[in-house]
């Protein structure tokens, strides 16, 4: 087995690709060669060692994987040898074989390469929950997306343009407003040269969004409540901010965390405000919900009323790349790494 390790929290620097024997399927598990794993902004943040969730180093990350089962584990109800599937590994994903448990397999549509596979699992599972189960969108509503451009962000604006009159916005630098006009986003914001929530506030006449998608964090939290209309949402889902440049920096990790605003329930009372947080890395534990959520974002596919935008696949040997062009702000769609 080949597999991308990181082997302590230096960012890029310190991926390094290892050569192991095959893992054994478990019980109820099954193997899977992979053909295509998914690259996402976690997993960057894993190896400047910004996210709790990983494995210490040394460790393999990586949280989806397209490829073909070719073994089953003692007990496993799962798709037979042969067949294509997309996998969800939580962790272990970026290997060239992944033993995962049979609820987290899916089989792949027909028609669907394994590059498309890799990139909806995740970001449009994870865009899918944001949207309907935290967010609740509802017809003729205002979202805001943040990190429009990224492989969730666009995931995000397929899947409200499901909901009739949603309204979006999305925050991405000016290279990217085209991209974001083409997948239905109504107001591209250039968040680098420009003061987002003054724009948003002229363009709603002051009136505000109904809700925030938010994966930045600290004060960008701070800014998003502010937006909210009377019965608005706020959705954490990432702490971005804490990444700039390829190493961690003790001094903007404070300064983030300093931003984050205290909220007593009181408060959300008075205001008429949600804030929901979401990490798909601690559901787990209700796997069913999330196996749910793929079918429904996967039968979209069938209609054609999504399609993920690819926007590089980097050999496993060109790794660090992949993750400085995450880190560098540089993707416009969802990275893949070809084992």
């Amino acid at each position: 087995m080949r597999a991308i390790w990181i082997t302590k929290p230096a960012g890029p620097e310190a991926l390094e690709l290892r050569e192991t024997a095959d893992p054994e399927p478990g019980p109820g598990e099954v193997r899977v060669r992979v053909r295509v794993a998914g690259l996402c902004f976690a997993d960057v943040l894993a190896a400047q060692g910004l996210y709790p969730d990983a494995p210490k180093p040394p460790c393999v990350v990586g949280y989806e994987a397209a490829g073909v089962v070719d073994a089953l584990g003692p007990g496993a109800e799962g798709p037979p040898a042969g067949r294509r599937v997309l996998a969800l590994t939580h962790f272990g994903g970026h290997a060239d074989v992944a033993c995962v448990p049979a609820a987290q397999v899916v089989e792949i549509r027909d028609g669907m390469s394994f590059e498309e596979a890799a990139a909806v699992s995740l970001n449009y599972l994870t865009a899918y929950h944001l949207l309907f189960r935290a967010g609740n969108v509802r017809p003729g509503e205002r979202v805001l997306v943040h990190m429009a451009a990224g492989g969730v962000g666009l995931a995000a604006l397929q899947l409200a343009r499901t909901v009739d009159g949603v309204e979006l916005f999305g925050t991405a630098s000016a290279a990217k407003h085209d991209v974001l006009r083409a997948e239905g986003c109504t107001h591209p914001i250039d968040y680098r040269t420009g003061d987002y929530p003054a724009e948003i506030r002229r363009l709603t006449r002051g009136d505000g969004v109904d809700v925030v998608l938010d994966p930045l964090g600290g004060r960008d939290w701070r800014k998003g409540l502010k937006l909210l209309r009377p019965g608005g949402r706020l959705v954490a889902f990432g702490f971005a901010n804490l990444a700039r440049g390829e190493r961690r920096q003790p001094a903007r990790l404070a300064a983030q965390l300093a931003g984050i605003p205290l909220l007593t329930p009181l408060q959300l009372m008075n205001h008429n405000r949600t804030v929901s947080g979401v990490n798909l890395g601690r559901m787990w534990s209700e796997v069913g919900v999330l196996r749910e959520e793929l079918l429904a974002v996967l039968a979209l596919w069938d209609e054609g009323r999504i399609k993920p935008r690819i926007d590089a696949a980097y050999p496993f040997t060109e790794v660090a790349a992949a993750h400085r062009r995450i880190l560098e702000r540089k993707n416009v769609g969802k990275v893949l790494l070809i084992p």
